[in-house]
């Protein structure tokens, strides 16, 4: 019997299982994904203050799907033999799709690094919910003033003082000047203050040392800074781009049996971008690679990868949340509207689960639209 191995539990991993058994029907065809976790993390929403909620567990996402799932990791990846090895097993595959992820990357030689807290998994989400729980007026220092770092910092900055320090001499630099000053009125609603031009030098017992030698007081630093796909992804090219990413073609191929979708691939949007590291990206290249890779074997016509247009939508706290398009992220929503369209958002990216039917209907559609927001020049935009 044929084969489809998909590597990674994540937003592209799960909706490659669904992929493959979208096109499987009736065939005779074995996918298994390989995850050493039960859940399914939905990592976009860990800044939230009940970390826990944002799980899904898988196998109500894969049993009704006709999906295994080997709960290991991958250490090996041989393309030659066509073999994974999980847990010292080798398991053979016909067509494999490399969905790993990525990770936050720690300081290199950080003095107290050890103390550095983060929310870029459950557990590390987990550690600094249960580390501030019982303290009132804590003081937190966090470190990047990007995506993450202002979704963490406004979130926290409702139970005590948060600190902002970024290297850039710019808030939220890589977002772009569109949705920079509803980003800085925010922080000033919310008392968020920033220290730019500077980084943490020093994490000790209930303080931290910032690079221009001040000591300010910290219950916890929450780290933010460097995403990088995983290291899975040397094993499939050698030719990665500066994420650690696997280049990839319009049907998300990497190598004539593999596929990558995901956080691990650099997949192009357009003729000027390629796609980000988000669930947004994760979701519909999930969805292609896993159709194409189970496709591919039973000789379907392969999907191209199309996105629907580049939204972001970002968290800011008790001030809302700011919603924008395209690639230039002009802003279409902020404040209480903002937060409407966010916590949609929240909710689309919570799978279906035990209905076979409604889990393959999702993995049919590459976009969703948001119907309630109608902009300027046409009546929906794309958001995941």
């Amino acid at each position: 019997m044929a084969h489809v191995v998909i590597i990674g539990g994540g937003f592209a991993g799960v909706w490659s299982a669904a992929g493959a058994a979208l096109v499987r029907g009736d065939a005779d065809l074995r996918i298994t994904l390989i995850a050493p976790n039960a859940h399914l993390v939905l990592r976009p929403r860990l800044y939230e203050p009940a970390p826990d909620l944002a799980k899904v567990e898988l196998s109500r996402i894969l049993e009704p799907i006709g999906v295994e799932h080997l709960r290991a990791s991958v250490s090996t990846i041989d393309t030659g033999r066509r073999v994974v090895v999980a847990a010292g097993r080798e398991i053979s595959y016909d067509r494999l799709v490399l969905a790993a992820g990525s990770k936050l990357i720690p300081p290199q030689g950080l003095p107290g690094a050890e103390r550095l807290f983060d929310i870029d998994t459950l557990d590390g989400a987990r550690r600094l919910t249960d580390h501030l729980r019982d303290r009132a007026d804590h003081s937190v220092v966090v470190v990047g003033a990007g995506f993450v770092g202002l979704e963490a910092a406004t979130e926290l900055a409702a139970r005590g003082r948060v600190l902002l320090v970024d290297r850039s001499e710019a808030v939220a630099e890589r977002l772009g000047p569109g949705p920079r000053p509803t980003i800085e009125s925010a922080l000033d609603e919310l008392g968020v203050e920033r220290r730019l031009g500077t980084t943490v030098t020093q994490v000790g017992d209930g303080y931290a040392v910032l690079s221009d030698g001040t000591r300010v007081p910290a219950d916890a630093v929450v780290w933010s800074v460097g995403i990088r796909a995983s290291e899975l992804t040397r094993q499939i090219s050698e030719e990665l781009d500066h994420l650690g990413r696997v280049p990839v073609d319009r049907h998300l191929r990497a190598l004539p049996e593999v596929f990558v979708a995901g956080d691990t691939a650099a997949a192009a949007f357009d003729s000027e971008h390629t796609v980000m590291q988000a669930c947004q990206h994760a979701t519909p290249l999930g969805r292609v690679a896993g159709y194409n890779a189970a496709a591919d074997l039973l000789d379907v016509p392969l999907r191209d990868f199309t996105p629907g247009p580049y939204v972001t939508c970002l968290n800011l706290g008790s001030a809302g949340a700011v919603f924008t398009r395209g690639w230039d992220r002009r802003v279409m929503a902020s404040g209480a509207e903002g937060a409407t369209v966010k916590k949609w958002i929240n909710e689309q990216i919570h799978p279906p689960v035990d209905d076979a039917a409604e889990i393959l209907a999702a993995a049919d559609h590459v976009h969703l639209d948001i119907p309630f927001f109608p902009l300027p020049d046409e009546e929906t935009a794309s958001a995941v």
